[in-house]
């Protein structure tokens, strides 16, 4: 897993956090008494469960101590867990089992799911928000900027580190253990200053294992000047100078 930095991801909160609520408000919920963020990041999407369950005992739980660290500071109220999502297990099930942009860092989702699924109580959900984007620019050029020879040996484990599935897989898999499931996709449209907000984007999260990969500054910054002059030309500047960035997502939602 990347080393973690919650200044850097929180460059783009409200559009990283905007998912969270749009999954937030499909969950056919009530009131659920507990709730587990899995992959809580810096606190955005435990506090926006917060925001809609204000009565519910809502931990947040993440593999990164950085990242930990940042939630405690931000919302010291809260209940704040280091831990690995792969393999967490509940020691009572909770009614809302949550977690934003953390499965693609995971791999064996045909185990893990069925597993995340089986700690959620009767009644309750399993509510999950995965990137979408593996056939976007944004993916696409870092892969084959990666196989540069001056460096693509050691970049074997960055290009495998996120793990992706389409819609009707999860739906195989969760289905016969669910009482309902509900999919669904969504193509964000985030209105950017420009190419090099991009980067800075992919900076926060999914170019992290291919800048840790490299050996130093030098190599670094020539993978960021490599990748920066193709998305010149993939992201185009609108008329008013601005671009659009197309960010996919996939979301499911399985009852119990």
């Amino acid at each position: 897993m990347p080393t973690w930095d919650a200044r850097q991801y929180l460059k783009f909160g409200d559009e990283r956090t905007q998912p969270v609520r749009d999954l937030i408000s499909r969950i056919r919920l009530e009131n659920p008494r507990c709730i587990i963020d899995l992959g809580c990041g810096p606190g955005n999407s435990t506090e926006a469960l917060r925001n809609r369950w204000r009565a519910s005992a809502i931990v947040g739980l993440d593999s990164s101590p950085e990242m930990i660290r940042s939630a405690q500071a931000k919302y010291p109220q809260g209940e704040w867990l280091v831990g690995d999502a792969a393999c967490w297990l509940a020691a009572d099930p909770f009614e809302l089992v949550f977690s934003n942009a953390m499965l693609h860092w995971v791999p064996d989702h045909e185990r893990v799911c069925p597993r995340l699924l089986d700690q959620v109580a009767p009644g309750g959900a399993l509510a999950i928000q995965v990137p979408a984007h593996y056939d976007s620019p944004l993916h696409r050029e870092i892969l084959e900027v990666s196989r540069e020879p001056a460096w693509t040996d050691r970049m074997a484990a960055a290009r495998s580190a996120l793990t992706n599935h389409p819609p009707g897989f999860y739906y195989d898999l969760l289905k016969p253990l669910a009482a309902d499931i509900d999919l669904w996709e969504t193509t964000y449209y985030h209105q950017l200053a420009g190419p090099e907000s991009v980067l800075e984007w992919f900076r926060g999260s999914g170019l992290r294992p291919f800048l840790e990969a490299l050996r130093d500054d030098s190599e670094r910054r020539s993978l960021e000047t490599k990748l920066m002059e193709r998305y010149q030309k993939t992201y185009p500047r609108r008329a008013d100078g601005q671009i659009l960035f197309p960010f996919r997502r996939l979301f499911f939602v399985a009852y119990r």
